[in-house]
């Protein structure tokens, strides 16, 4: 048994199918298919019993799993004390960020951290942040980008800054003729009752922005009017930037268009802080904490006060 066999039945278990595992892999279905057909062989037992939209682990597939897991886990933490030991001269280590605030805001940070420490290779994987806790709890995560508070971990965060959720909208909109000046002159903001008349694209319902999205509505008694509920944050905002609706987005991910206006959904903004966490009760490697230090540098800010957060809350 090898560690990369390991690797292959933890991810189709956490994928839940065994497509998706080889996609992530990098493999053929069929030779993913193949390789788990000839291990449960060699066990002696299932691992996982086929349905027709994906796998679920039997009982004792689920105990060879966590074993499984424990093992790689065991295995990547000595690697990571043996990289420590080279004085940051080599090794790698895997960040977690939702692929669409990570375009904006990773690739000026990654590139200031490879100019400082060049032989230590970042693996990136998108997920959304309910996905990345996941991650984080299974270990195969060294440090994740998340927005707070978290769903399910339990554990310390470092902040990292404040990011507001905005509404896109083009420039002919007709809910620009609801838009007012902020009293800052930086920029405009639009209740959401009068923006509520005009159709919405919407995210899924287990990203946070669709989870913010569909709260702001709950909490102002509204019902959206939305026929595109379930796609994702950058399509959704690429959709309104041409017209075809208003959508929600972050103010770190607002591209700078003509014809395009950010809104605000209230004078002062509603605001979510974005954390650096890492997975809980694991060896922290030197490169992991270096990366989570250059993060801070590059693209954090400072904490607001706690008088500030009352007032956008």
């Amino acid at each position: 048994m090898e560690l990369q066999e390991l690797t292959y039945i933890v991810t189709i278990a956490e994928e839940k199918s065994i497509s998706r595992a080889a996609d992530r892999l990098y493999m053929a279905q069929s030779s993913l298919s193949q390789f788990l057909q000839q291990f449960e062989a060699e066990l002696g037992v299932p691992i996982f019993f086929r349905r027709s939209h994906g796998v679920r682990p039997t009982e004792s597939g689920a105990f060879f799993i966590e074993h499984a897991r424990q093992i790689l886990q065991h295995y990547h933490w000595v690697q990571k004390e043996l990289w420590d030991r080279e004085e940051l001269q080599g090794g790698s280590l895997t960040l977690g960020i939702s692929s669409f605030r990570g375009s904006y805001l990773l690739p000026p940070a990654l590139k200031q951290f490879y100019t400082k420490y060049p032989k230590i290779h970042v693996n990136i994987v998108e997920q959304n942040s309910m996905a990345l806790e996941e991650s984080l709890l299974g270990g195969s995560l060294d440090l994740a980008l998340v927005a707070l508070p978290l769903k399910r971990l339990k554990c310390e965060s470092r902040f990292l800054r404040h990011d507001e959720v905005i509404l896109v909208a083009n420039r002919s909109h007709p809910v620009m003729q609801f838009a007012v000046p902020k009293e800052s002159g930086d920029g405009w903001w639009v209740r959401l009752e009068d923006a509520a008349q005009f159709e919405f694209i919407l995210s899924d319902y287990d990203t946070i922005l669709g989870t913010i999205s569909r709260r702001q509505f709950k909490e102002a008694g509204l019902e959206p009017l939305a026929r595109n509920t379930n796609v994702t944050a950058a399509f959704a905002a690429a959709m309104a930037r041409e017209g075809l609706g208003l959508a929600f987005t972050y103010r770190s991910c607002a591209e700078s268009r003509p014809d395009t206006a950010y809104l605000s959904l209230a004078p002062q903004g509603i605001f979510l802080e974005l954390g650096l966490i890492y997975p809980p009760a694991t060896y922290r490697s030197r490169a992991a904490l270096a990366l989570g230090d250059m993060l801070i540098h590059c693209i954090g800010d400072q904490p607001v006060s706690s008088s500030s957060q009352k007032r956008r809350k």
